[in-house]
């Protein structure tokens, strides 16, 4: 009998994990990166209940100056957020009315480069963990345990994400600054030729021989 109900509580607990993962799964349903072309405007539209609390971050990852124009509007056509130029921000509201929302990303002041952009736009507040989380009884050693791991699986995912971020743009911020090295040092070798080339036909005309010729009169 101790044999079962051991094997009943080791089977309650990776129950408690696998929902724990399954509840991390679903967190990020609304992060997406994508490519914007130069002189384009990518918009998104989200369907919000009013009184909803909401969260737009976004970061431009690659291209250019790192920076792009964010548009955030309600259903009737006012304007909530807008940033030109942002190369990172984040911007908190509360839904005022039903309806659906846009958002828009502009990178029509570039005309050579496109852009990589990275958003995270969170609708509402994450669920209870468990249905009867918020009951006036305190929660049980192991749900206690559950809800903290919980918070700091999202804390580890929101920090991975960052220093995601942060490595492609360090990264494409490299390779962009190796291809410029490049084509200064190929540019310098060019120069160096032409100069060395043009120095030893010059140094070559100074000691040249002038041919004078004589005419001689006969009488």
């Amino acid at each position: 009998m101790w044999m079962l109900l051991g094997q009943m509580k080791k089977y309650s607990v990776w129950s408690f994990i696998s929902f724990l993962l399954l509840s991390l799964g679903c967190i990020r349903a609304s992060e997406l990166t994508f490519e914007l072309p130069d002189n384009a405007k990518q918009c998104f539209y989200e369907d919000i209940i009013q009184g909803t609390k909401c969260t737009l971050e976004f970061q431009v990852i690659t291209g250019g100056h790192y920076d792009v124009d964010c548009r955030l509007e309600d259903p009737t056509g006012g304007v909530l957020y807008k940033e030109m130029k942002k190369q990172y921000d984040s911007f908190t509201f509360t839904a005022s009315s039903n309806g659906t929302y846009s958002f828009c990303f502009s990178n029509e002041f570039s005309t050579f480069t496109h852009k990589t952009v990275y958003f995270d736009f969170q609708v509402g507040e994450d669920p209870p963990l468990f249905p009867n989380e918020n009951r006036a009884t305190a929660l049980t050693q192991m749900e206690s345990a559950c809800v903290s791991i919980h918070e700091a699986l999202k804390s580890v995912i929101d920090y991975q994400t960052h220093f995601r971020l942060r490595e492609a743009q360090g990264r494409s911020r490299a390779e962009d600054l190796n291809s410029r090295v490049a084509y200064w040092s190929v540019g310098e070798a060019i120069i160096l030729l032409v100069v060395s080339v043009g120095q030893v036909f010059l140094l070559k005309s100074f000691f040249s021989d002038k041919r004078t010729t004589t005419t001689r009169v006969g009488s």
